[in-house]
């Protein structure tokens, strides 16, 4: 059994994800629904306060990525990462991320691959208040080179260990094919990544392993 079933708390989902998000918000709560629907409302409800804060309270980080990792859409999981990004900094969202993906659990890692697309989402004074007045931002929230190579090195360290196939699709289809996207440090880890995608017996992983050669030829 479940921790959260034997202590009584309701296993997290993404209505209880959403549900947190609103209450921090101070959103009201709308007319019960079924629960996809009535979580997606709840998303809807939240967007627009999120994007128009200049600042959002250290404590709603936590929440908002846990929201965005657990949204089921990939369409709408950035209503949670844009306003994330633009008050914490896409380097601090990127890297959680990459924590979701190397620890959590294959829901959660699912979700962060989701999550890990809308996390480049460009960046305009005229979208958020984030920026303040003069349209100045500190470039160093934002500076996630290293933590995009993080992603890279996590997702081969799970393609290598999942036996889930489905994890194995998400993890490596959404890999670059092109050698130059990874550093010196990770090209070993490539060259063990692209073995097993060869031998692989399923034909698109094998289709992925097939492109990277071409690139590398």
């Amino acid at each position: 059994m479940a921790e959260d079933e034997q202590s009584g708390i309701e296993p997290r989902s993404f209505l209880t994800c959403v549900t947190e998000v609103a209450r921090l918000l101070g959103v009201g709560d709308i007319a019960m629904e079924p629960k996809d629907r009535h979580a997606r409302r709840l998303a809807h409800a939240v967007r627009k306060p999120l994007l128009e804060r200049a600042h959002l309270p250290e404590e709603w980080f936590a929440p908002l990525m846990a929201a965005a990792v657990y949204d089921p859409d990939p369409s709408f999981c950035r209503w949670f990462v844009e306003p994330a990004v633009y008050a914490f900094g896409r380097r601090r969202v990127m890297a959680a991320l990459v924590d979701y993906l190397r620890f959590g659990t294959d829901a959660e890692r699912a979700g962060a691959v989701r999550a890990w697309y809308c996390a480049h989402v460009p960046l305009r004074a005229d979208r958020s208040p984030a920026y303040g007045p003069s349209g100045v931002r500190n470039p160093a929230l934002d500076e996630s080179q290293d933590i995009k190579i993080a992603w890279l090195k996590a997702s081969m360290r799970v393609f290598a260990e999942t036996t889930d196939l489905q994890m194995r699709h998400r993890v490596l289809l959404d890999l670059p094919t092109s050698r130059a996207a990874y550093p010196p440090p990770l090209h070993k880890l490539l060259e063990s990544t692209l073995a097993s995608a060869r031998a692989h017996p399923d034909p698109y992983i094998r289709r992925w392993a097939t492109a990277a050669d071409h690139e590398g030829a």
